[in-house]
């Protein structure tokens, strides 16, 4: 991968990195809804895609997130594609959802693609009238990433499918890449945070594992060996366009929510970490690890007054110190009810407003 990714290498080279400590079975919803409250799920009500028998969706959130307290604060808030934030929810901006959105062909709203028309169970886009300038001006696009094909699916004509699959993961992800750069063009905002989960879902399927790993079908994964790299670089590609839109005075902060390994050393000794959410898709690489700090995200800051090319030893990081350092960057008081901490070792100056000074 070496000199594939210059976007991230220039971000790498500007700010501070590192990795970023997750939770315990770390899943997107669970996840994401630590990092927007800074309290643990047991706390903020999102334990995982299925609480109760139900969708996880952003009425079960007990906490506040954080893009409601900026808002509160007068900041301009824009959100497009972020997991676990369907139905969205009102802001000083604009919200459109992303993971866990219901529709046509994914009425459990689980891993899959409905398009902004087939939307269904609630709304996708607040204000609800921007839906049809949207549509209008970027197009009837695909919210969130391609669901896992089935094993009925797959037997049979492996690499057909694999290759289809991947067709609509790249469609889906220049549309977000379109949506994404109009939003950034049209509708700027102070605080923007926006979602790419076409990784995700490759990395979950096409991760490519050796004959020795746990779950390895060669059928599948020897058909498109680079599918899994692949996907970093046309990241790359998408975090160069938003890139454009970012300048001297832009804080930009990247993140994932968790990393990716090999299950060869759980084997069947930890069942818990041999999950597939739908119980139908040949999953590879599977979420709920027991212990998040195997798996682990990337994290990665740069912007006026974080430190150049500052790596992040250890798991000092962690999902729930996201929040908490947003807020300091607007100059707000982290709430008592937040778990986390700010990052201030990233930072050249521990001054508690620092986005008011640029």
């Amino acid at each position: 991968m070496k000199g594939q990714m210059p976007n991230l290498s220039k971000v790498i080279e500007k700010g501070a990195y590192g990795k970023l400590r997750t939770v315990s079975a770390p899943n997107c919803p669970r996840v994401y809804s630590t990092l927007f409250t800074s309290t643990n799920p047991e706390e903020h009500g999102v334990t995982g895609f299925i609480v109760g028998g139900i969708t996880a969706n952003t009425n079960m959130l007990k906490e506040e997130p954080v893009w409601s307290m900026l808002s509160k604060s007068g900041i301009t808030v824009g959100m497009a594609n972020v997991p676990a934030t369907f139905p969205v929810m009102p802001v000083n901006g604009y919200m459109i959802s992303g993971m866990l959105t219901r529709g046509k062909n994914c009425e459990d709203g689980v891993l899959c693609a409905p398009k902004l028309s087939e939307v269904m169970g609630g709304d996708a886009v607040y204000p609800k009238s921007m839906q049809s300038e949207l549509l209008k001006n970027v197009g009837d696009f695909y919210i969130d990433c391609e669901r896992m094909p089935g094993v009925a699916d797959l037997k049979g004509h492996e690499t057909e499918f694999i290759d289809k699959w991947l067709g609509k993961v790249q469609v889906i992800r220049d549309q977000q890449t379109r949506l994404f750069d109009y939003l950034l063009t049209t509708h700027p905002t102070e605080f923007t945070f926006l979602a790419q989960s076409c990784e995700d879902r490759t990395g979950h399927w096409l991760y490519p594992i050796t004959p020795f790993n746990v779950g390895y079908n060669a059928s599948i994964n020897n058909v498109r060996q680079n599918a899994f790299p692949d996907q970093y670089v046309a990241f790359d590609k998408v975090l160069g366009s938003i890139l454009q839109h970012v300048d001297e005075n832009t804080y930009l902060i990247i993140f994932s929510d968790h990393g990716i390994k090999p299950l060869r050393e759980f084997e069947e000794k930890d069942p818990h970490a041999h999950m597939d959410h739908e119980k139908t898709t040949p999953v590879i690489a599977k979420h709920d690890f027991a212990d998040g700090d195997d798996v682990p995200g990337s994290f990665f800051a740069m912007g006026p007054g974080i430190k150049h090319d500052l790596r992040l030893m250890g798991l000092g990081a962690s999902v729930y110190d996201v929040a908490p350092t947003l807020l300091h960057i607007y100059g707000i008081e982290q709430p008592k009810q937040m778990r986390g901490r700010v990052l201030t070792e990233i930072f050249e100056s521990s001054d508690n407003k620092v986005a008011a000074k640029n």
